[in-house]
């Protein structure tokens, strides 16, 4: 059956994302406020609309078909710029209000977000920030839905059909105590391996990281003492006690009571990149965070 947009109320393309995003009439409903009944009619209009099922009933809720998946992505975009069409011709940052959701990791949070938002608080004191880890298993998930904005990840971490921006390269800087018995001399290969280390890991299981095969290129390997799920107990740890740990060096640029010094061996490093959906792309609060948040790096690197 051919559809002409003259006879397509628009609000079913609304309908259609909800139940695309909740997998089920009842919470398509709730998000909506309407009845289910409501919803149901719309869902059997969609249906005559697009010539095909879109959804079928499942033990939870309802399962889109392979046409409903494939209109996902087009959906999502027109429906986003619909939603840029309809904002005011400006944003004014000094008076908006509203809140944005940013996924980061801990390394992200102290090294990108902390300098960001002292900055924000004056230019735009309106807009609330709400930091939320990074949860990879359902990050394209919150991302399509809403819930999380932007987020700090690298390539690698990146869901696919992103829209994104590099921030900056990072690299690692051997780190130990400013009164450890190695601090200040020529560190060779030898000395760093012979040490206690500390590792961040995600999860708090690894005991291997880049450090360990970039040694294994070598032949070498180290002893990691402790693996940990946040970059904070790592540098406790370092403060305290003779382990030593490489570590990104935003992260440890002039914090105290800590000696800094290359070590003497490569370790690749990472890159770090901004990501947002497609829904988002047209947003002008949106842009504007996005350029405030590059121009807040870009000024810590001028620094």
């Amino acid at each position: 059956m051919k559809s002409d947009i003259k006879n397509t109320d628009l609000n079913l393309l609304k309908a259609f994302n909800a139940l695309l995003d909740t997998r089920s009439v009842t919470r398509a409903s709730e998000r909506l406020g309407l009845t289910q009944p409501a919803v149901s009619g719309m869902l059997n209009r969609l249906r005559e609309t697009f010539d095909d099922p879109l959804f079928v009933r499942a033990q939870r809720g309802v399962l889109p078909t392979p046409r409903a998946e494939a209109l996902a992505e087009p959906l999502q975009r027109a429906l986003g710029e619909i939603e840029a069409l309809l904002q005011p011709d400006g944003f004014d940052p000094a008076t908006a209000e509203r809140t944005i959701g940013i996924a980061a990791t801990d390394y992200a949070q102290q090294v990108v977000l902390l300098p960001f938002l002292s900055g924000l608080r004056t230019s735009a004191p309106g807009i609330r920030i709400a930091i939320r880890p990074v949860a990879m298993e359902t990050l394209a998930l919150d991302m399509e839905q809403g819930k999380t904005d932007f987020a700090l990840v690298t390539p690698q971490m990146a869901p696919e059909n992103l829209r994104a921006r590099h921030l900056f390269e990072e690299h690692y800087t051997c780190v130990l105590r400013c009164n450890h018995p190695a601090a200040g001399q020529a560190m060779d290969l030898d000395t760093f391996c012979g040490l206690d280390h500390a590792l961040m890991s995600h999860d708090g299981t690894r005991f291997q990281g880049a450090t360990d095969h970039a040694l294994a290129a070598l032949n070498r390997t180290r002893r990691v003492i402790m693996t940990a799920p946040n970059f904070a107990l790592v540098l406790d740890l370092v403060r305290t006690s003779n382990a030593c740990a490489l570590l990104p060096t935003r992260l440890v640029k002039g914090q105290k009571g800590l000696h800094l010094q290359e070590p003497p061996l490569a370790v690749p490093g990472f890159t770090k990149i901004l990501v947002w959906h497609e829904r988002t792309h047209h947003d002008p609060a949106m842009a504007w965070l996005r350029q405030q948040l590059a121009k807040s790096v870009k000024s810590a690197d001028d620094n």
